[in-house]
């Protein structure tokens, strides 16, 4: 007879699950029992929110389903964002949480809700388990839902009583299994158009964010010579300092790379995804626009591709590649053209001497202190579209940004997965002072955890990007100016180091000493948003407008 507490642990061994995030409470005393007994190491949080945060960047990291744990009520309640962003983003997650006991009970409703209904819209698979011997089972599906494509959230309500059983049942053994293959005439079809193609481009999305799919995208462009570019979950699975790249679709329209698309014939869209903001408008009859995913497109009224390739993307991508040779009357002249007017933008936009900090000097001179390997996880805010149209990746899962729930807090939990997934990578986290107050208590688990990583605040004193917004839609200034600790100081009474950039010409050294230092390191550094609805409604879009 096996605690059925020991048994789910198993399982989840069972499955590769080597961390848990997250805060126990009285009704997962005997999981939490258990997990001490077990291989899995607790990373124990500061708000379950954060811990599903980690959980679900630990995902998208490694493949593997990221485990986080809470009690019932409200650390069940806390886990409800950490869900959509999960969901929303493709990151393989497994939420547990308790509950009390249901076969008998002593404290009414106290505490109680509906855990598995309010999960059912946020998630793949919910369920409450009501019995020991099913948990074996139950672990073995929510885990499988969450890795199989597309990935998401997934949710196990484990109660009180239910743990505490004994049973005779035993954990499943590992499953092989593969994906479909996308069917020959499909494949046939989109070599043709692209063939026939004059101006063919290729579009790299989030789905392609897999490595053996990279493998296979890499070897397709390097024979064909295809110009690309990505959404921005789509960053870093090609080369993006290569000769081919022609940005990020960090805006939907009017950008050096809209350039590009508007004169594209055929654009080949590989795993794109339509949670993500629209890279491009498509409009009736203006190009063949190729869908080359795990799954069939999503109809949208902007994204409504005629071609279809639906099976597993990195084979797809190789019988493309087995199909197609280069055609001479491929010209890519333009593309050439709008690649060279695009990194003069962001040379020039580099070099501004503004202080407060415009965001892409920071970009850039980031860039320069972080090897390709290194990781920045940003928070969201107007900061994060600099950061995709102007950070130039050269490996997948190098810059996460969340272009998905893009949820407000992330950025601090999720650079503190990376450093623990990725060790002997330099991490570092961008927030805004906004996003970076929602969850800057987990300062306390980085040090608590030893982890190297380096926290950015960009202060402003102001939700910038919705001030932002709210000048540009003609609304007078109302509701968006707040005001912030000494971050310095912050920093300092968690026993991290604390830095404060007071110049231009200090940018550079304060960054290198922060992440040259081992330890966890606070830079607060101010910004200036002022130019920039000029810059993307007017400059960008106009400069655009004038590549021929």
């Amino acid at each position: 007879m096996t605690k059925a507490s020991d048994l789910f642990v198993q399982a989840l061994e069972a499955e590769g699950v080597d961390h848990v995030f997250g805060i126990p409470g009285e009704e997962t005393l005997a999981l939490l029992d258990s997990l001490r007994d077990s291989g899995i190491r607790l990373v124990l949080t500061r708000h379950e929110q954060a811990a599903g945060f980690m959980a679900a960047t630990w995902g998208r990291l490694t493949g593997r389903t990221g485990v986080c744990l809470a009690t019932l009520g409200p650390g069940a309640t806390n886990l409800v964002t950490a869900a959509a962003y999960a969901q929303l983003g493709a990151m393989p997650m497994l939420m547990i949480t308790g509950q009390k006991p249901i076969r008998s009970g002593k404290q009414g409703h106290f505490q109680i809700v509906d855990v598995v209904d309010m999960m059912r819209p946020l998630t793949k698979y919910t369920r409450q388990l009501v019995s020991a011997d099913s948990i074996p089972a139950q672990v073995r599906e929510a885990v499988r839902r969450s890795q199989e494509e597309r990935p998401g959230a997934t949710h196990l309500e484990l109660p009180q009583d239910v743990a505490s059983d004994q049973t005779e049942a035993f954990v499943l053994p590992p499953v092989y299994s593969r994906r479909p293959l996308a069917e020959h005439k499909a494949l046939d079809a989109a070599a043709d158009a692209i063939r026939k193609a004059r101006h063919p481009l290729l579009m790299i999305g989030a789905g392609a964010n897999r490595k053996t799919t990279s493998k296979m995208l890499h070897a397709l462009v390097e024979k064909l010579g295809i110009p690309f570019f990505s959404t921005q979950m789509g960053k870093g699975v090609l080369d993006e300092t290569g000769p081919l790249w022609l940005g990020t679709a960090a805006l939907s329209d009017g950008d050096y790379v809209h350039r590009a698309i508007d004169l594209a014939d055929c654009i080949v869209n590989i795993g794109h995804d339509v949670i993500e903001k629209p890279p491009f408008w498509m409009k009736r009859g203006r190009r063949t626009v190729i869908h080359v995913n795990y799954s069939p497109a999503v109809a949208d009224q902007v994204y409504f591709p005629q071609i279809e390739v639906v099976g597993d993307i990195a084979h797809s991508v190789w019988q493309l590649a087995e199909r197609l040779e280069p055609q001479a009357h491929w010209d890519f002249a333009l593309f050439d053209r709008v690649r060279t007017a695009l990194c003069d933008n962001i040379a020039s936009l580099a070099a501004d001497e503004r202080f407060p900090l415009a965001v892409p000097r920071l970009v850039a001179e980031l860039g320069r202190q972080l090897d390709p390997g290194d990781i920045t996880c940003l928070d969201n805010g107007l900061f994060k579209l600099w950061f995709a149209r102007h950070a130039r990746c050269r490996l997948a899962n190098t810059l996460l940004l969340d272009n998905a729930l893009a949820t407000m807090g992330a950025g601090l939990p999720s650079a503190i997965a990376a450093a623990i997934a990725k060790p002997g990578h330099k991490v570092v986290a961008v927030c805004g002072d906004g996003g970076f107050m929602m969850n800057s208590q987990e300062l306390e688990t980085a040090m608590r955890l030893r982890l190297d990583l380096v926290v950015l605040v960009l202060r402003d004193d102001a939700y910038g990007m919705i001030k932002w917004k709210q000048a540009h839609e003609g609304y007078a200034q109302y509701g968006m100016d707040y005001g912030n600790p000494d971050f310095v100081r912050y920093a300092e009474s968690y026993g991290a180091r604390g830095h404060r950039v007071g110049a231009l010409d200090e940018l550079g050294g304060v960054l290198r000493t922060a992440l040259d230092t081992p330890g966890v390191d606070l830079v607060e550094i101010p910004v200036d948003y002022g130019r920039d609805d000029d810059l993307l409604h007017r400059e960008i879009p106009d400069g655009a407008a004038a590549v021929r």
